[in-house]
């Protein structure tokens, strides 16, 4: 422990240092430890710790000692820490009481930092007390002040851009039918001019050439009307799968489209009695007897028993024969094709001359195509315009003015975000512009409501520093390899993850790197990495002798020579 030296005639000595002057007691010895030398600003705060002793009649039992700690800057403003009032045993007041033997006592107080305090000392102030007469004492210095190395912290909240659903290729099918008469599977020549049957041909034919579609098969699906013997329709559907298969090939010859020619292209697949489509289209019927039959269908799983009720119901079946079952004679062929959509060339082209060609998905995945902020913000404007109900298109248009130091334009673009739909990419977003400007309340706030993506969770890293809770922030910050997670692993104490961390980042050429790996030099005792990090830092910013020279991290090598003469 260090000592105080006092000279007042109501103090006794401290550790058996006792002498007499004009005839006074005095105390010329106070036992002390500062716990944290020099002091060091944590969320926004600086603490003084002080751990001390009364030795054996160390305070005058009638005297009164009102100890004042100041921190006394190098530009002589004084800030007074937290008076702590003794006493002595016979003393009236309310102070701590000394008892004769002495005693230990811990002082602890929380002054708001303030920016002289990054250079000066700390001094006691002691006001003696006796009766009506009163002494002022102070100390010399026991203390330095103050590391602020937190506040090297650089906001670089992240914002997360929405993502696009764009699929350059994407699958699509279409349909045609060939109905048959009762009991055959002939394709009738008036079936293959049905309209359904021209258009699919038709589309075959331009996809022969158009190069944005790309056939891939045709499933060709058959059925029988749920009437006669079972196996027999179950051969009857294959039949007309056959045949209609057949008579998609001879068309497929006469547009000469080999592919549409082989057997691969086909998948054949017979169903047998379409009882499922015998019930949709009774359900679609205004029959009387409608719900009777739907009811034989749920109550009778034997097939050929529910054939047979239905058909006792003979006006019902009439009905049935004419309306329902002919519907259910058919071969449904489904084409099978790709789309593919424009390249990259095209789609950013078609950015500049005709944006409303395009659809929201392939508007936000060209603006990703640019790496040029400016270019980027073009288009997400583009999208903006087009679908302004779509939250995406405003968010990425606020995420590039973020990117680009616009953040009140960012602000209002992630707001419109918000009104068309609140959720965690947004809430992270606004908090981000919040904590940029200064509202550390809110921003905690968003990023709590914000999930725990990487990115609100570096952001909220960002936060606990600020806080002073460094392990939670490295916890939050994860795999980050930034200047702010290495700031935050030196400040938690784990010098060799803040080095790593800082030499992994983009930053890592920047001056701030090299002055920080001089900190982690300064704090680990590595005078050859402080002065080598130095001198580059100073290299490359010049300014930042100054800080250095005044950067209480250095204090032990204030006047070491080789410190000295890189300045």
């Amino acid at each position: 422990m260090k000592k105080i030296v006092f000279k007042g005639c109501f103090l006794m000595s401290f550790f058996a240092v006792v002498s007499l002057l004009n005839s006074c007691s005095t105390i010329k010895e106070l036992e002390y430890n500062v716990t944290e030398n020099p002091l060091q600003m944590h969320a926004d705060d600086v603490t003084l710790q002080i751990n001390g002793k009364f030795v054996e009649k160390g305070l005058n039992a009638k005297a009164v000692a009102e100890v004042t700690p100041l921190f006394v800057c190098n530009d002589g403003t004084e800030i007074a820490f937290q008076t702590e009032i003794f006493q002595g045993p016979k003393a009236a007041g309310n102070g701590k009481v000394v008892p004769k033997e002495g005693t230990s006592f811990s002082y602890s107080s929380t002054i708001p930092y303030q920016k002289c305090m990054e250079e000066g000392i700390v001094k006691v102030r002691v006001v003696a007390k006796k009766g009506k007469k009163e002494e002022e004492m102070f100390t010399d210095k026991i203390a330095d002040g103050t590391i602020i190395t937190p506040y090297l912290l650089k906001l670089d909240d992240q914002v997360i851009s929405a993502k696009d659903a764009f699929q350059r290729i994407t699958s699509h099918e279409t349909e045609a039918v060939i109905n048959f008469n009762k009991g055959q599977a002939t394709v009738k020549s008036s079936e293959l001019k049905d309209q359904d049957i021209v258009d699919l041909m038709a589309f075959v034919l331009d996809a022969t050439t158009n190069p944005r579609h790309e056939l891939k098969s045709v499933n060709v699906s058959s059925y029988a009307s749920p009437e006669g013997e079972v196996d027999k329709n179950e051969n009857l559907a294959k039949d007309r799968a056959e045949s209609a298969k057949s008579a998609l090939v001879k068309k497929m010859k006469k547009m000469k489209y080999e592919a549409g020619q082989a057997d691969a292209f086909y998948t054949i697949d017979p169903k047998g009695e379409d009882w499922a489509g015998f019930k949709t289209e009774v359900e679609k019927t205004t029959h009387e007897d409608k719900e009777l039959i739907l009811r034989v269908l749920q109550m009778t799983t034997d097939l050929n028993k529910r054939e047979q009720e239905i058909r006792n119901m003979a006006k019902t079946y009439t009905f049935l024969e004419k309306e329902v079952l002919p519907q259910l004679r058919r071969s449904q062929m489904t084409l099978s094709y790709d789309k593919v959509g424009y390249s990259d060339e095209e789609l950013k082209d078609l950015s500049k001359t005709n944006p409303d060609t395009l659809n929201v998905e392939e508007l936000l995945f060209t603006a990703t195509l640019y790496d040029d902020l400016s270019e980027q913000l073009r288009v997400y404007n583009e999208a903006l315009r087009l679908f302004p109900n779509d939250w995406r298109t405003a968010n990425n248009v606020g995420c590039v003015q973020y990117l680009q130091g616009d953040l009140d334009a960012a602000g209002t673009s992630f707001e419109k975000a918000s009104e068309a739909s609140e959720n965690e990419t947004v809430n992270n977003n606004i908090g981000a512009v919040a904590h940029m400007k200064g509202d550390r309340e809110r921003a905690m706030e968003l990023f709590t409501s914000a999930g725990s993506s990487s990115e609100t969770n570096y952001n909220l890293g960002l936060l606990k520093v600020q806080q002073g809770l460094y392990d939670e922030a490295v916890s939050n910050m994860g795999t980050n390899m930034t200047f702010n997670s290495a700031l935050a692993n030196l400040l938690s104490g784990d010098a060799d993850a803040a080095a790593k961390s800082i030499d992994g980042s983009n930053a890592k050429d920047e001056a701030m790197s090299y002055y920080l790996k001089a900190l982690i030099g300064a704090r680990t005792n590595n005078s050859e990495m402080l002065m080598d990090n130095l001198k580059i830092a100073f290299e490359k910013d010049a300014n930042l002798k100054a800080k250095a020279k005044r950067d209480r991290e250095f204090i032990q090598f204030f006047e070491n020579a080789d410190f000295l003469a890189i300045f």
